[in-house]
């Protein structure tokens, strides 16, 4: 600041810090007199000059009655300075006009300037100013009272805007929210997921993870073209064929028949209807499955294309049909791959349970048991962890848990020996296909109990999708592709897409375009696979919370330091519980819910 007066004499006016202040004494220093009552030693150059004085004390400097708004038009557009204006102003020159002016002037609208040097600036400019200032001023009101309808949860509509920064923040679409931090909060997507629920902005029980993975949670809505009469295709529907799925499975895409001791794999013949780098094929691949939630599934495919292909769902379906024996040693024999006409009847695993002693679904069990020892046999490991079904309806949840059936295992197996069938099929004719393999775990011998298969599970590889055919460890199979789930998985469409062409005497895609294909939908994939792993988790922690007073038993697992990794079979739920005594692997603990922290995705309990 330039110093308007070297040294100002005692009782003068002076400016501080944008303060009035009163000259006590003149040394080295200037003692000056605070407004609060204070005294401070400042050098000359801190302060500047406003008027000579005399003034006694700041006391005495008392509002003052003028005409500064005229003279701010009598002068606009022309300089002056501190003395002239106040004399224009006030008809006089004294502290009190002085410092009536100064606040004019430190207002910075009608006047900017020094003491010495002031500019009378002109209406346009003043007129601007003053409307963005009220503008700013507005703005700083509504944010403030915003702010305090966040505080009490009660926003307003015309609030929604606003807090959709929070929701981007809760979805993991912007790491910021300048709203949060006002409100005291760290920003981040749990913080931000608690402030959306507690201002009811999402409901109590909101799932976001499929949003905060990224995946499209629309379903697909593209013209599907009517099935074409042009191939020919194997009559199969003389053969009883069984579509085995939970209940309720609303998307049957496979199907059983024994002809002899001939075991077919029907699959539904979705490669029929959606050709290669088609618009379906595109938005498949970028979809990479079907996205089971358990509040509903958003799909691969069109609705129509199940429509007309599901097993089952019709007098008589398309098919693409493997067909193979099975030797007394477990190894598959006479291999056939045939577009087919089937006849399906679709039934439940239970129903199937109470008929595996009954022609066909005894013969089934055995040609699908001799596999399974096969696979066994080369190292397959078979983790019997709980499983369960979420599911949501009209906000209630429901777990139920899914029984080991033998029906489940004779489905899995004949799943198993049709993808078997269809690598061993494309490798022989060196068709591209993405082959799935599996090295074998880092160690550890075969799971007996609980315990033991958790740790096994942690030892296992990804599967991995290879163009080249590599054994599978975790299944015991030297060749495998994934071939029977075309409806809902993009891998397995392809590799149908490949077989149809070269069933048809078409060219099937090369190698290096299948595998370009095959990571665009591996990436899609994993969003897919994520979406569910966190969704389930979050709906198994409502249901929960819905039962606070749940209590029920769990398996040790795992030990580390003074928390236990305990299993819940009931819900399939894995936590950490503190424990005073000591416990032991796959020991049996009663618990009881402590609380649910739904943001964070954790519940904890207590060992009763």
């Amino acid at each position: 600041m330039a110093t308007h007066q070297a040294n100002p004499p005692v009782d003068s006016l002076v400016l501080y810090k944008n303060r009035p202040a009163r000259v006590a004494s003149v040394g080295d220093k200037i003692e000056i007199e605070l407004d609060g009552g204070q005294s401070k030693r400042v050098r000359p150059k801190d302060v500047e000059l406003l008027h000579p004085g005399p003034l006694r004390r700041l006391a005495d400097l008392i509002p003052q009655e003028g005409e500064l708004t005229e003279a701010w038009e009598l002068l606009e557009g022309s300089e002056t300075t501190l003395r002239d204006l106040a004399e224009l102003a006030f008809d006089d020159f004294t502290p009190s006009t002085a410092w009536a002016v100064w606040e004019r002037v430190a207002e910075g609208l009608a006047f900017v300037g020094t003491p010495s040097a002031i500019q009378v600036r002109s209406r346009e400019l003043v007129e601007r100013e003053r409307a963005e200032r009220e503008a700013k001023q507005a703005a700083e009101a509504d944010w403030k009272a915003f702010l305090e309808r966040m505080g009490a949860s009660a926003p307003t509509a015309e609030d929604a805007k606003r807090l959709g920064e929070v929701e981007r923040l809760a979805l993991g679409q912007i790491e910021h929210s300048r709203i949060l931090e006002a409100l005291g909060h760290q920003s981040s997507p749990e913080n931000a997921h608690r402030a959306l629920v507690q201002v009811g902005y999402w409901s109590k029980s909101h799932n976001p993870y499929p949003s905060r993975c990224g995946a499209t949670l629309v379903d697909l809505d593209l013209p599907v073209a009517e099935l074409g009469a042009g191939n020919e295709r194997l009559d199969l529907t003389h053969l009883p064929a069984y579509a085995i799925d939970d209940e309720g499975n609303q998307d049957p895409d496979d199907a059983l028949s024994l002809e002899g001791d001939r075991l077919w794999v029907h699959v539904a013949d979705v490669a029929a209807l959606v050709e290669g780098d088609s618009d379906l094929e595109r938005e498949a691949r970028a979809r990479g499955a079907n996205l089971y939630l358990p509040e509903g599934v958003v799909n691969m495919l069109p609705a129509a294309i199940t429509e007309r292909l599901g097993l089952g769902l019709h007098e008589v379906s398309p098919a693409l049909s493997f067909g193979f024996l099975c030797d007394e040693q477990g190894e598959l024999r006479d291999l056939q791959v045939v577009a087919s006409w089937v006849r399906v009847e679709r039934c439940t695993y239970e129903g199937v349970e109470t008929q595996l002693d009954q022609s066909p679904f005894a013969e089934m069990l055995a040609v699908t048991e001799r596999f399974q020892s096969r696979r066994q046999a080369n190292g397959a490991s078979s983790l019997a962890l709980p499983e369960v079904s979420v599911r949501v309806l009209d906000g209630q949840v429901t777990i139920r848990p899914l029984p080991r059936l033998r029906s489940r295992e004779l489905v899995t197996n004949a799943m198993l020996m049709a993808g078997e069938a269809a690598a061993r099929f494309c490798a022989e004719r060196e068709i591209a296909i993405p082959f799935a393999t599996q090295v074998p775990p880092d160690s550890g011998a075969e799971a007996e109990d609980l315990a033991s298969m958790f740790a096994r599970r942690r030892c296992f590889k990804p599967t991995r999708l290879a163009m080249t055919p590599e054994p599978h460890s975790g299944l015991g199979l030297p060749i495998y592709t994934r071939a029977t789930s075309p409806l809902r998985r993009y891998s397995d469409l392809l590799v149908h897409q490949q077989i149809r062409a070269s069933l048809a005497g078409r060219a099937p895609l090369d190698a290096e375009s299948v595998f370009a294909r095959v990571a665009e939908a591996d990436a899609a994939s994993k969003v897919v696979r994520r979406s569910e792993r966190l969704s389930n988790q979050h709906w198994k922690l409502v249901y929960l919370r819905d039962h606070s007073g749940w209590k029920g038993e769990g398996v040790v697992v795992g030990l580390e330091d003074r928390k236990a990794v305990v299993l819940v079979p009931e819900i399939a739920l894995e936590t950490r519980v503190r424990f005073r005594d000591p416990v032991s692997l796959n020991q049996r603990v009663r618990l009881a819910l402590n609380e649910v922290d739904l943001p964070g995705l954790t519940a904890s309990f207590r060992i009763l």
